[in-house]
């Protein structure tokens, strides 16, 4: 018998591509290969934006789940060097996709057959639910290691979607790298499997039909209100980013301040002994 063929092909410039399968009625896979670990780089987020624009309109509602055709890698996240010197990288590209996913009018599933670092990883937190390969790879949080800040957005999806606060703490602080059973626990994931393990999931929680009412992501947009509002307040949030860093200056000016002035006190102190 012959392959099924896709329901439409995107190139991922320079070299990749994504690629929509229908493996079961109004159920679209959405399978990323963009070597040679899916960065989200510009054309990477727009490409993905363009396929659920088309399935959103184009395409009778059902359920989207993404996935790489890189089996190493969900995504690796941001090049962040190209990232923070490409003009309007957040606001332009990087974070219409994430609205988009996370108030998307169809049930959204990630499927992880690899790692998820840091931007990936939250790419993967934009979606309803999130299914892992139980063998292979983690799901971290590296800023800490590049040193990199999280932006507002980047935040609130952990502390809107982490159950637990002290798994939120050293997902961020410790940079902790979770594999997939200790991911399940912590809440992070709604499954562990394959492909086929998600078809089954998407049966068991009737999740084609959840979109047919119409509300389905008006809800979604109610629920994550404060990430949405984020993502869509980009500029005041790079304000408030602002008058942190300088907040922050003025304070430490003033801790070096104190901390002179008990040195000048203690060494005019010992001059008299």
């Amino acid at each position: 018998m012959s392959p099924i063929p896709p329901l439409f092909v995107l190139p991922i410039t320079p070299a990749g591509c994504l690629t929509c399968t229908q493996p079961s009625a109004r159920v679209y896979l959405l399978t990323f290969d963009s070597p040679p670990d899916n960065r989200m780089t510009p054309t990477f987020c727009t490409t993905l934006l363009l396929a659920l624009d088309i399935l959103d309109h184009r395409f009778p509602k059902g359920v989207v789940i993404t996935t790489s055709g890189i089996q190493k890698f969900y995504s690796n996240g941001l090049d962040y060097d190209s990232a923070i010197k490409t003009k309007g990288f957040f606001e332009d590209y990087l974070y219409p996709l994430w609205r988009r996913l996370l108030t998307y009018p169809m049930p959204t599933v990630a499927l992880i057959p690899g790692h998820a670092f840091a931007a990936g990883f939250m790419t993967a937190m934009m979606h309803d639910y999130r299914l892992m390969n139980p063998h292979r790879g983690y799901l971290c949080l590296n800023e800490l290691d590049f040193g990199a800040p999280l932006t507002p957005p980047m935040a609130s999806i952990f502390r809107q979607k982490v159950p637990n606060p002290n798994t939120f703490r050293t997902m961020i602080l410790e940079s902790k790298r979770y594999g997939a059973l200790e991911a399940l626990k912590e809440g992070l994931l709604d499954g562990l499997g394959d492909v086929g393990v998600v078809l089954d999931f998407v049966i068991e929680g009737r999740l084609v039909d959840r979109a047919r009412s119409g509300v389905y992501g008006r809800l979604k947009q109610e629920m994550w209100r404060e990430t949405v509002g984020l993502l869509e307040g980009f500029m005041q949030g790079e304000q408030r980013v602002r008058r942190d860093l300088e907040e922050g200056e003025k304070r430490k000016s003033e801790e070096m301040r104190r901390v002179e002035a008990w040195e000048a006190k203690t060494m005019t102190a010992k001059s008299k002994l």
